[in-house]
């Protein structure tokens, strides 16, 4: 099992920006996301419940999941996104799990918004990098990005953990709010460091 660097943040605060630099210096990123689209492909079992559970609207032309549409009712509705949550996680888990047995890179980056929330996903991570930036930079982000109205990334923001509560559980916090030169200089430190802690932690 490697090092694993879990690195999480609210919606809009640049993680993939963060995740792609350490991936350009050849570091392995498992990404949570990623992981919740492999778990309801056409044709799982969990596409299939999903599927039953909330009509066959949920579904696109092609089969794959109207993400946009099962968001929407999501976190719209707690009770929904309980269920949701429920059918998914455990698959979300052991689709990680995987991924990380399979990296071969000195270090493992975890990445996932949900990291802190799901004491599952925290407890793979052998340190938390929380990436931040001021609230209204998170919602400016995740508007132009999304293409979402302020609404929905509220609520999104809303279902998140507070950003309090974020920063109290890191133990490296990345402010986000400056440039990508910026970025670009924290990362090649950050890299360094963790070269070294996953080092220690073989010996």
């Amino acid at each position: 099992m490697s090092f694993v660097v879990g690195v999480t943040g609210g919606i809009g605060s640049g993680k993939t920006a963060v995740t792609d630099r350490f991936a350009a210096y050849g570091i392995t990123v498992v990404d949570a996301d990623l992981a919740a689209r492999v778990v309801v492909e056409p044709g799982s079992p969990a596409l299939e419940a999903v599927a039953a559970h909330f009509g066959a609207d949920i579904l696109q032309a092609d089969g794959s999941l109207d993400r946009a549409a099962l968001r929407g009712i999501v976190f719209a509705d707690p009770a929904q996104r309980k269920w949701l949550e429920q059918l998914t996680h455990p698959l979300i888990g052991e689709e990680i799990r995987r991924q990380i047995a399979a990296s071969e890179s000195p270090y493992t980056l975890l990445s996932s918004p949900l990291l802190l929330e799901s004491s599952s996903q925290r407890t793979l991570a052998n340190l938390v990098v929380v990436v931040d930036v001021p609230e209204e930079v998170q919602l400016q982000r995740a508007m132009a990005r999304d293409n979402n109205d302020e609404a929905q990334v509220r609520r999104i923001m809303a279902a998140q953990l507070a950003r309090e509560e974020r920063l109290a559980l890191a133990d490296i916090i990345v402010d986000n709010s400056g440039s990508l030169d910026e970025l670009d200089d924290i990362v090649a430190e950050l890299h360094k460091e963790f070269l070294q802690r996953a080092e220690l932690a073989e010996h």
